[in-house]
């Protein structure tokens, strides 16, 4: 294994669950590195579990989640902290 694969090994990688608790799928956004950088996965609930202990996840809080979704945002409309574009009159 080589330096940059050990910190690959090393990076924290984070979940945040978007389904109901009752669901049939588990509908949930994972990140690795960078909790603003994410792909959607669904999975069946038995393999959630399992793929979150293999991969040592931290569930995203509300407050990590609120910062991701203002830093969304920010990327929708291009102006930080802004959530409609200005408006030249």
């Amino acid at each position: 294994m080589t330096a940059s694969d050990n910190n690959f090994e090393q990076l924290k990688r984070y979940v945040r669950v978007r389904s109901e608790p009752e669901a049939k799928f588990v509908e949930f956004d994972f990140a690795i590195g960078y909790p603003d950088l994410f792909v959607e996965l669904v999975l069946p609930h038995e393999a959630f579990v399992s793929f979150c202990s293999h991969n040592n996840v931290v569930f995203m809080d509300a407050e990590m989640a609120a910062a991701v979704d203002e830093d969304m945002v920010k990327w929708r409309f291009g102006d930080a902290g802004r959530r409609m574009p200005k408006t030249t009159n």
